[in-house]
């Protein structure tokens, strides 16, 4: 089982990896990096089409890590 729920991790991360890789930047220049970009936290436009998936992905592919990661640290505990 502990085997089997670390192989998962491992998978899981790598496809977490390629998901953020694969999100567009909201980054326009290197200069916009420096000026905080507080306008786009908290601005009010929604993500929309394949942002918006790879936004949700990349969300519930990583809580589904933690838990992987809690799971493996209880087994390994016992």
């Amino acid at each position: 089982m502990y085997e089997f729920l670390l192989a998962l991790v491992i998978i899981l991360s790598v496809l977490i990896i390629i998901a953020i890789m694969m999100q567009p930047s909201k980054q326009n220049s290197a200069a916009s990096a420096f000026s905080g970009g507080a306008g786009e936290l908290f601005g009010k436009q929604k993500a929309r089409g394949f942002e918006a998936v790879m936004q949700r992905a990349t969300a519930i592919m990583g809580a589904t890590w933690m838990i992987l990661l809690f799971l493996l640290a209880y087994l390994s505990s016992k």
